[in-house]
């Protein structure tokens, strides 16, 4: 486990490097520090090293956004803790970023389970967190619910590809509260007429 773990954090950070169509497998054993040929004990070729990627850090994210959104009690502090942990993770692995944010805004087969599997299981949190709200009465009831987690996804996808594109020379983290405020308060702000109310 320890030579397939060194294996796909090089291969990752070659992906991240080079792009993964430019990577070959030479590249991922030198940066790994083993033959080519071992590659292959782990690995059917390049793409299933990216396959194998999703699927590790599928499980190993949504454990804990899991947990993020298990303490708190209100839908707005889990939907804080959420998107806090979402930054944390990408920040903490920029090469896992890159590599994340380009092959999933890819038009090809490659890993798209893996990736549908992944955007479900961060939709569904989601949902759960939203259907919380309205119950609290914190949320709107007459939200078309797709269009919330297109909304919410949307944003802090947006906000990780700027972080990347702008070479992370910022706390990334620091985007998860004005992110939650603009969700809950939108950019409307109060009329005239209720304001001398």
């Amino acid at each position: 486990m320890d030579k397939y773990q060194r294996i796909l954090d090089a291969a990752i950070s070659v992906f991240a490097e080079q792009g993964f169509f430019q990577s070959t497998i030479a590249q991922i054993a030198k940066e790994a520090g083993v033959a080519d040929g071992t590659i292959y004990l782990y690995f059917k070729n390049k793409d299933d090293i990216l396959v194998q990627f999703y699927q590790y850090k599928t499980r190993q994210i949504f454990e804990r956004f899991r947990d993020a959104v298990g303490q708190p009690t209100t839908a707005e502090e889990k939907l804080r803790c959420l998107i806090r942990v979402h930054l944390q993770e990408f920040q903490k692995d920029r090469n896992m970023a890159i590599v994340y944010q380009a092959e999933t805004h890819q038009n090809r087969r490659l890993g798209n389970e893996q990736i549908k599997e992944m955007s479900k299981m961060y939709r569904d949190i989601i949902s759960e967190v939203v259907e919380l709200g309205q119950d609290e009465g914190t949320i709107r009831k007459d939200l078309y619910m797709g269009l919330v987690k297109r909304f919410i996804n949307g944003a802090v996808d947006e906000v990780i590809n700027s972080w990347i594109h702008s070479g992370g020379q910022y706390d990334l983290v620091t985007m998860a509260d004005p992110l939650v405020d603009l969700f809950i308060k939108g950019i409307g702000g109060s009329s005239e007429a209720e304001l001398t109310d």
